[in-house]
């Protein structure tokens, strides 16, 4: 009954955070892929130039830390709302496009800084300051954002853009943006403190709290297990399709196992909010990242059994599902509120590191092999040492007395 009662009492920030997600750097996941036939046909842009454009985003590593910086000093509020407000203005700039690759390679760089501030790095912030017994099902529930608008708004884009040009899709981005942005930050709450006192956030020097942050051994265990379990995200990411057929799975086989993909990231996304809410922390983790190294196994096994592969690629989406509630619960477990967005901006911007490792090593390793077994053995045995690492976050206990004091201040 508590459980409910919390959340039902937080319906602002829950509200707020998916909405905000929904509607914010997130978006252009979906609206990107729509948008692209257009481009290229009108254009006349190539293939690879486009795909290209897409490995810009790491140029988002150094930027995140700064960003989680900025929403622990400024606020989630404050933070968010320059890329509120930038958003929906680059939606228009992308409209105004001649058709010279370099201006939309100009506007996705400035879209990628902006409104990077829209992603959960900011707004979980403000659901782990309101919500603490029933943070994990919080979490998941705002983590569905982005899923939620992209299937009933992706259809809607492109059947709008089919209709009327992506000129026209664009400007209805706009207008989108700029509804949902105002919606997110009229049901946004202050910040508090984990006294439930709301006041302004009291910003310290870097030279106070990153010492504290880096001198936690939690800090190393997580980050070490982020990259270590994300090397193998560009299998689930770009190759899935690829590794199936090379599997001797038919093609129209796959489809069904691509929305099976998607079932087990919802599946794994409220199962394991649930399971941190009832049971320790680094457990949980271990155990639903380890699922990615039993698919990936699956997969190097070349089983040519639908079932087989079938569960393979469920593993993989409950993993995918359940790392968005994961990573976030420990890290206010482990360094609370206060400097929660900037030890999660690190831990994001080690993710996209080792995503991108990942991506170089399986180019390299089909260069020098000709086929996927190297690579999904190898980042088998990654994920599973990286898994391990969860576990050694229980001997520091699981929850915010091992915080230092001064951190611990801010735990919601």
């Amino acid at each position: 009954m508590k459980y409910a009662v919390e959340l039902r009492a937080n319906w602002r920030p829950l509200a707020a955070a998916f909405v905000g997600l929904g509607s914010g750097f997130s978006l252009t996941m979906y609206t990107t892929s729509i948008m692209a036939p257009h481009l290229l046909g009108e254009f006349g842009w190539s293939k690879s130039e486009f795909a290209l454009v897409g490995s810009l985003s790491l140029l988002m590593i150094p930027i995140l830390p700064l960003i989680g910086r900025l929403a622990d000093v400024l606020g989630a509020r404050r933070t968010a709302l320059i890329g509120i407000l930038s958003l929906p203005l680059c939606f228009v700039a992308f409209s105004m496009m001649k058709g010279d690759i370099r201006t939309y390679i100009g506007l996705f760089l400035a879209q990628s800084m902006l409104c990077v501030t829209t992603t959960a790095t900011v707004y979980t912030r403000i659901v782990v300051q309101y919500v603490k017994s029933a943070r994990g099902l919080a979490l998941a529930v705002v983590a569905s954002g982005p899923a939620f608008t992209g299937a009933i708004g992706g259809p809607l884009l492109n059947n709008f853009v089919e209709a009327h040009g992506w000129r026209a899709g664009y400007l209805a981005l706009a207008v989108f943006s700029v509804v949902a942005g105002a919606i997110t930050l009229l049901l946004m709450p202050p910040d508090r403190r984990a006294d439930g006192r709301v006041e302004p956030v009291k910003a310290r020097s870097i030279r106070e709290d990153y010492p504290e942050i880096i001198a936690n051994p939690a800090f190393w265990l997580m980050l070490a297990a982020m990259v270590l379990c994300n090397i193998a995200l560009a299998i689930s990411q770009t190759q899935l399709k690829l590794v199936l057929l090379d599997n001797g799975i038919a093609a129209s086989g796959i489809s069904i196992m691509i929305s099976g993909f998607a079932v087990g990231v919802l599946l794994g996304r409220f199962v394991c909010g649930v399971a941190l809410d009832r049971y320790p922390a680094h457990r949980v983790a271990a155990l639903v990242m380890s699922l990615t190294s039993v698919g990936l196994l699956l997969l190097a096994s070349h089983v040519a059994d639908r079932p087989v592969q079938m569960l393979a690629v469920v593993l993989f989406g409950v993993s995918f599902g359940g790392e968005g509630d994961l990573i976030g619960y420990l890290v206010v477990r482990h360094f609370g509120v206060r400097v929660y967005s900037t030890v999660l901006g690190v831990m994001t911007a080690g993710t996209i590191t080792a995503s991108a490792l990942g991506a170089a090593l399986l180019s390299f390793t089909l260069k020098m092999t000709g086929g996927y077994t190297l690579f999904l053995t190898g980042s088998a045995v990654t994920v599973a040492v990286g898994s391990g690492l969860f576990l050694l976050l229980g001997r520091r206990g699981n929850g915010s007395a091992d915080v230092p004091q001064r951190i611990a201040m801010g735990v919601g």
